[in-house]
């Protein structure tokens, strides 16, 4: 079974950028789609980002569009997920997802 492990998280003020990384530990090229997803205490996971692993078509929740872009090298078997003008309610713990496959995920911060 993949495993997938992310990094990158962290502290930043508002407004600021965060790159994600979710690198998996096999080929992933036959799968159609990974997402990104995050989840802060009492609430569901909800869904943030997706990307197509071939043709690259991205899809992004209503909160986040225009401010995260969701991206992929295939050759690294990595997903990315670069965060700008982040804002409070961006604080979360942060989840790769790979249909049944979650990574253990990554906290963001998001305050002065």
């Amino acid at each position: 079974q993949v495993q997938l492990v992310e990094s990158g998280g962290g502290l930043v003020q508002p407004g600021g950028s965060l790159k994600l990384s979710c690198v998996a530990s096999r080929d992933v090229s036959r799968y159609l789609e990974m997402a990104w997803y995050r989840q802060t205490p009492g609430n569901e996971r909800e869904f943030v980002a997706s990307i197509y692993w071939i043709g690259g078509s991205t899809r992004y929740a209503d909160p986040v569009k225009g401010r995260f872009t969701v991206s992929r090298d295939i050759a690294k078997n990595t997903l990315y997920l670069q965060m700008n003008y982040l804002k409070p309610e961006d604080t979360a713990v942060y989840y790769c997802n790979l249909y049944e496959t979650w990574g253990q995920g990554t906290q963001v911060t998001v305050s002065s």
